[in-house]
């Protein structure tokens, strides 16, 4: 996690320089300690949802990111709430699906409901980090 801020800026300063249309982004400040307790992915409680989730091979991880918005001069600050999918092969960890909610880190307004962010900054600055993890740049740190 220590090293997501700094994938995750690098794909919005890459895509910033693609679009230009707006300037609107955030910037990533922290990425909170993962949680890998897995939630049931579907609501209903019997014994063949409960045999579907053991026999996946899809791992659940969640977390939390601080990002700061620039709107008009103003420093906007957000937390993101996180809920990846990932998976393992030969080769390495893949992500599958992405979930994230958006809520103001200052206020008590409620989250926005999830939406899927498979292909947002996040999600490319982790994927970045999983690629570099396969080429062994970097070390991947087993949980326990």
């Amino acid at each position: 996690m220590q090293d997501l801020p700094s994938y995750t800026n690098r794909a919005s300063q890459r895509a910033r320089r693609r679009t230009r249309r707006s300037d609107l982004f955030s910037y990533m400040l922290l990425a909170g300690r993962p949680e890998f307790q897995p939630l049931p992915l579907n609501p209903v409680n019997d014994d063949l949802n409960e045999q579907k989730s053991t026999n996946s091979k899809v791992e659940q991880v969640f977390f939390t990111t601080l990002e700061r918005q620039y709107i008009e001069n103003k420093a906007i600050e957000l937390q993101e709430f996180h809920w990846l999918f990932l998976t393992k092969n030969q080769s390495g960890w893949y992500l599958v699906t992405m979930l994230t909610q958006t809520g103001a880190s200052r206020n008590q307004q409620p989250p926005t409901p999830p939406r899927d962010s498979s292909n947002g900054i996040v999600a490319q600055g982790i994927k970045a980090w999983l690629r570099d993890c396969r080429a062994g740049s970097l070390r991947e740190t087993e949980r326990n």
